[in-house]
């Protein structure tokens, strides 16, 4: 499956995609940001995610990274 299909995978289900998904999704299109700034900012936030012990709050703060997923399938 591409990374797009993957992207719309989880729009279209959200509630039931795991945060680990959403963290592997989220690490591959860290290389695709022009920004330097971006993929560094995710990790940080990827980083914060993991060391949450709590599924609801990592999903909670991996809802709020979506719009990185809409900005991959418009082309950055």
């Amino acid at each position: 499956m591409s990374l797009k299909e993957e992207i719309n995978k989880i729009s279209k289900d959200f509630e039931n995609t795991s945060s680990e998904k959403l963290i592997d999704v989220l690490n591959q299109i860290k290389p695709h940001f022009k920004n330097e700034l971006i993929p560094e900012y995710l990790q940080a936030k990827i980083q914060k995610i993991q060391a949450s012990t709590d599924e609801p709050e990592k999903k909670k703060q991996c809802k709020a990274l979506l719009p990185y997923f809409d900005w991959y399938l418009q082309g950055l």
